[in-house]
């Protein structure tokens, strides 16, 4: 390789072009090809390459003052995005400029490298994480984090207002909604730390639950934190009163599980001429079933078919699939080995001649915890002593409807066919995943704030992390590609940025060589231009 300065006039005009030029063999000819073209470069930078390339050192190693290589990809990806989105303008009225910096920093954090707030500032060493939020590395304190986040408290509902209109400017269609939970290290604080159901199997923890509505993509569009013992079915009308005062959604379907279903909230849902989907009982099921004649109960042996019955003036929608006779496999064989381990220890635990009442009660107990009440007989025999076994029968019964679920929708036929109602209700699972992203966030260090509002605004921190994961993913599965944004993003972060800077003059930044694969990934998500040169900020 070397550098060759070329000069040609036109009109007149000599114009100068410095390009790097590579010779190599295609048979017995020689050929050479242009690399770079330098002419726009500065002339220090010109020349450095120039000496480089004749084998020449660009500055003495003793007067080589600082060189840095920082962790660059992922926040250039994220930085694009946040600009694109006008995410600045969402959090214009959190109190001040800087505030607004350093909750864009916690959010980056959460979605490059989750962690605490007391870790953001170590996590963020030798990245360019503070340089990108116009921060300092000194500047994330726990403190002042804390600080910047208690900036949302009275102007959320405007930054959930903004997100919704950003990513939905015609309005949601069909809004998913599901439930989970997070439990405290600690007591939490008072009024919301709540005992309840635990979908983490931590009954001993006070914990709070989580409310996220997201669109038909996956999107969020808004996220509520409730006492940890509030029962899900009275979830709902707080929900359909904020959806449609916050963000004026007035005409949409809503698609929820069963144990937010009560028959209260479904009057509701149709007195306010709101359209909904949602999973019914089993019990309900096996009820329909039995009524149906014998030719049409043979549709049940085909999973991958859909069924549509009326039944009381209501509409349901019988469907299921090998992967939902999997998901229920599973579950039932991991609450019989828990129900068989629980049963083992009582027996162990139980002498001759316990009074059986209470031995019921507690047995009762112990397996309706775990959900496997079912599954098991036990008593006590004529001699006193303890016995239980597996119900095969209840579970033989349990595989042969293994897979089949029923939905109960006031869609007409008109507007949705069976198949679109199942597609409706199975775009939960995007729910489901966006919890474990969000609660991801959450895992790193469960919440552990003793102030209600604290941990209202560290959901919502966790939140905007996953807002953003939404869009890009939306864009990325739009490219053919994948939805598991930050799985991508911390292989970008690989891509470094080196700056030299010779007698304590800034002089260049390059990157760091990019592997083919990497490259490769960046030309299907139409990323490589932001890898062309180094932007202002990171200089």
């Amino acid at each position: 390789m070397y550098v060759q300065e070329v000069r040609t006039c036109q009109r007149g005009k000599v114009y100068r072009s410095v390009l790097v030029r590579e010779s190599y063999r295609v048979g017995k000819q020689v050929k050479t090809r242009i690399l770079s073209n330098l002419t726009r470069m500065p002339v220090e930078v010109q020349q450095a390459v120039r000496a480089l390339l004749q084998g020449k050192k660009l500055v003495p190693l003793d007067r080589l003052d600082g060189q840095e290589a920082l962790d660059y990809g992922g926040i250039a990806v994220l930085e694009q995005a946040w600009q694109r989105f006008g995410l600045d303008q969402v959090l214009s009225g959190v109190g001040s400029e800087r505030k607004g910096r350093l909750l864009k920093a916690m959010i980056f954090g959460r979605i490059l490298f989750p962690s605490s707030k007391l870790a953001l500032r170590e996590e963020a060493g030798g990245t360019l994480l503070a340089k990108v939020c116009g921060l300092e590395e000194k500047d994330l304190e726990e403190d002042d984090l804390y600080r910047a986040m208690d900036g949302l408290n009275g102007v959320w509902s405007g930054i959930e207002k903004k997100l919704y209109r950003e990513a939905q400017p015609e309005g949601a269609s069909l809004v998913l909604y599901d439930l989970s939970s997070v439990y405290f290290e600690g007591d939490g604080p008072e009024g919301l730390a709540q005992y309840g159901y635990s979908r983490d199997h931590r009954q001993d923890r006070r914990q709070v639950l989580l409310a996220v509505a997201t669109d038909a993509r996956g999107i969020p569009i808004h996220v509520e934190v409730l006492r940890g013992n509030r029962a899900e079915s009275t979830t709902l009308t707080g929900l359909l009163v904020t959806l449609r005062r916050r963000l004026g959604i007035r005409e949409a379907t809503f698609v929820f599980d069963g144990g937010m279903k009560s028959r209260w909230n479904l009057e509701m849902l149709t007195g306010m001429e709101l359209e909904y989907v949602t999973r019914s009982t089993g019990t309900k099921l096996q009820e329909i079933v039995r009524r149906l004649p014998k030719d049409r109960q043979l549709w049940l042996t085909d999973r991958t078919r859909v069924m549509e019955i009326e039944h009381q003036g209501v509409r349901y929608v019988v469907a299921g699939g090998e992967w939902r006779a999997m998901r229920d496999r599973e579950r039932r064989q991991s609450r019989i080995a828990r129900g068989e381990e629980e049963l083992r220890q009582i027996a162990k635990a139980t002498r001759k001649g316990a009074d059986p009442v209470e031995l019921g009660s507690r047995i009762g107990r112990a397996l309706q915890r775990i959900q496997a009440h079912k599954y098991f007989q036990y008593g006590v025999d004529a001699k006193g002593r303890f016995w239980w076994k597996l119900d095969q029968e209840r579970v033989k019964e349990e595989e042969a409807k293994g897979g089949w679920y029923l939905l109960e929708t006031n869609l007409p036929s008109a507007k949705a066919s069976p198949q679109e109602v199942l597609t409706h209700y199975k775009r939960l699972a995007e729910v489901e995943a966006a919890f474990s992203e969000l609660k991801s966030y959450l895992e790193v260090r469960p919440v552990y704030h003793w102030r209600p509002d604290r941990v209202r605004n560290h959901v919502r921190i966790c939140f905007l992390a996953f807002w953003m994961n939404a869009r890009l993913g939306t864009e990325w599965v739009a490219k053919g590609f994948t939805k598991e944004v930050p799985k991508v993003l911390r292989r970008l972060q690989a891509i470094r940025l080196i700056r030299l800077a010779p007698n304590g003059r800034p002089l260049i930044g390059f990157f760091s060589k990019i592997p083919a694969d990497i490259n490769a990934l960046l030309q299907k998500l139409d990323l490589l231009p932001l890898f062309a040169r180094p932007p202002k900020w990171a200089m």
